[in-house]
């Protein structure tokens, strides 16, 4: 190793050496100031809380000693007597003070902020799909229920319905067992049918029934009352389209099914078409 080696190394060290004493020298500053800037910031807040004592010593009045006094008859028996006998506040004066040092000194109202902990009654949100999965099935004080009003598959003779669908008339000669008949026709015009429920009510005869739709399992249930029957068809799956909450979906395969039904039974099932049908027929007939 040469001669200007060893003094480049040399340098290179004592250069090392004094850069490691500069850092060094600089972290020990700033630890001085960080401390300063501490001691300062404790000292001007214990400085408040003394400024807010003093200023509920002023305002509040003080607090008198209880004077004694002997009097002459009594020297004998020599007794202390109260000359002030209506107790002074101590311990609320204190209190006060020290309510207002807090609310005073404090930098935010975190006694208003509740505690993440706390234990809230909160009601669970609803939205259209949640009540989509608890459809409502079976009488409503003893009529048949409307559609809901976030299930677009589905049409009942409820008039609350949205999608409303008159009732079917049932013809004079086939008003003996319609209940059976119309039982008869659900099983052999649709798909996988199960009759869950067939039982007399005092509003008439209620007949529930699932068979198979275009997304699952849709349910059918009627109220056969005379020559009446009212009834609601109704899909149980609702899908929705994220991140919209307008259900997908119409009420066209339920109208299709309940013809079905009523062209097996040879029943009459009025409609708007129907109506508005006859209403030219008849306006037809008077001009001719």
């Amino acid at each position: 190793m040469s001669f200007n080696q060893i003094c480049i190394y040399v340098a290179v060290i004592q250069f090392s050496i004094l850069e490691a004493k500069h850092c060094v020298l600089i972290r020990g500053k700033k630890k001085q100031e960080r401390n300063r800037a501490h001691g300062s910031e404790r000292l001007r807040l214990e400085t408040r809380i003394n400024q807010n004592m003093s200023l509920m010593g002023h305002l509040l009045p003080p607090t008198s000693k209880p004077s004694f006094s002997v009097s002459s008859h009594l020297l004998k028996n020599p007794q202390p007597t109260l000359h002030n006998l209506t107790p002074r506040p101590i311990i609320v004066p204190a209190l006060l003070s020290f309510a207002l040092s807090v609310t005073l000194t404090s930098p935010l109202p975190v006694l208003a902020i509740p505690s993440l902990n706390s234990q809230t009654n909160l009601a669970p949100p609803t939205t259209p799909f949640s009540q989509s999965k608890t459809l409502q099935v079976g009488l409503e004080n003893g009529k048949i229920r409307p559609c809901p009003s976030i299930n677009p598959g589905c049409i009942s003779t409820n008039p609350r319905s949205s999608s409303f669908a008159f009732p079917l008339t049932i013809p004079e000669k086939s008003t003996d067992n319609a209940i059976q008949k119309l039982q008869e026709a659900i099983l052999e015009t649709q798909k996988n049918p199960k009759i869950k429920i067939l039982k007399d009510t005092p509003d008439g005869q209620y007949l529930q029934a699932e068979v198979d739709g275009g997304f699952g399992r849709d349910v059918l249930e009627f109220l056969v009352k005379g020559d009446l029957v009212s009834y609601r068809c109704m899909a149980t799956k609702v899908f929705y389209l994220y991140p919209f909450t307008t259900a997908l979906g119409n009420s066209n395969g339920q109208e299709e099914r309940l013809k079905k039904i009523t062209d097996q039974l040879g029943w009459y099932a009025p409609s708007f078409e129907a109506e508005a049908i006859d209403e030219n027929e008849a306006m037809d007939m008077s001009q001719n």
